[in-house]
């Protein structure tokens, strides 16, 4: 499998991933652009979807988000969906530019936060050719409120407002982690199964992985609206794959999300929760993406 290390320029911002060569392929081939959701680094199995990809005959294209891991960006461990949007189309950019790459057969791949950035991409950005969204994030209107008890919901825009006070005096931004082990401690990922999934593969595969965000980026995930724009996705190709039993992008606001989409789609259900995708369900998930992509950008 071959991979080399690649950085590109975001506008003033230096991003760095991998590059996963298409096997058996002469000249160009079709290439994946992708990048983590919320707060994961590259090395949380994103490495498997690519090699699976390059398996197949397509070029992958894996970068860290902006503030993250290996990439450039300030503040740290702040994520900006509509910044990580516009990165999504630097990436698409910077592949049409490699030697490798066939500038008209570009796919992306986005999984939770990602999953969501990769449904606006695919409906603003017309390079894009086909789209697979993994147990996507839809709305953070309705995503907040289903993670979020109702009694809870007053003191976090307390938090919001003083923290925006407290940047206005010049102040850092506050910061909160992205888990806990207790579910009902200020995080903002406050599921069981994202406390579990987060520790064991920052122990096993991604020591770059911080526990923390800042505070503003969970008050600009509240504001975040990818179903809007679900509609204009057509007519290049979608596959959502959402999970069974997903208590944290839950399943029910995916599948809402995908009856907003027009022809060509498909929906296929993944096995387990949010997190199953990677580990246990990935001989599901990473077939499911490939053939997608094998069939929309190398047929």
């Amino acid at each position: 499998m071959a991979r080399r290390d690649i950085e590109f320029g975001a506008e003033g911002v230096t991003l760095r991933g991998w590059f996963y060569t298409a096997e058996g392929a002469s000249g160009t081939a079709p290439t994946v652009v992708m990048a983590h959701g919320f707060s994961a680094v590259k090395e949380m199995y994103l490495d498997r979807y690519a090699e699976t990809f390059a398996a197949a005959g397509l070029n992958a294209l894996v970068y860290d988000n902006r503030n993250f891991g290996a990439s450039d960006g300030e503040p740290r461990q702040e994520i900006d969906p509509w910044a990580q949007v516009r990165d999504y189309r630097h990436a698409i950019t910077y592949a049409t530019t490699l030697p490798e790459v066939d500038a008209h057969r570009i796919g992306i791949f986005g999984s939770s936060y990602s999953g969501g950035h990769v449904l606006v991409v695919a409906a603003l950005d017309r390079r894009v050719k086909a789209v697979v969204s993994q147990v996507p994030l839809v709305s953070g209107h309705d995503n907040f409120r289903a993670l979020v008890r109702a009694d809870f919901i007053d003191g976090f825009r307390a938090q919001f407002d003083a923290d925006r006070l407290a940047r206005f005096r010049g102040e850092k931004p506050a910061m909160v982690p992205v888990v806990d082990k207790d579910p009902l401690a200020p995080s903002a990922l406050p599921t069981p199964d994202s406390y579990t999934w987060f520790t064991e593969t920052h122990d096993q595969r991604a020591p770059s992985w911080r526990n923390e965000v800042t505070l503003r980026s969970v008050e600009m995930f509240t504001e975040y609206e990818p179903i809007s724009y679900v509609p204009y996705i057509s007519p290049t190709p979608l596959l959502m794959l959402p999970a069974q039993n997903d208590v944290l992008t839950p399943t029910g606001l995916a599948i809402g999300a995908y009856e907003k989409a027009r022809e060509p789609k498909k929906l296929q259900l993944l096995p387990g929760g949010h997190f199953d995708a990677y580990v246990d369900g990935f001989d599901v998930s990473g077939p499911a993406a490939r053939a997608w992509f094998v069939e929309h950008l190398a047929g």
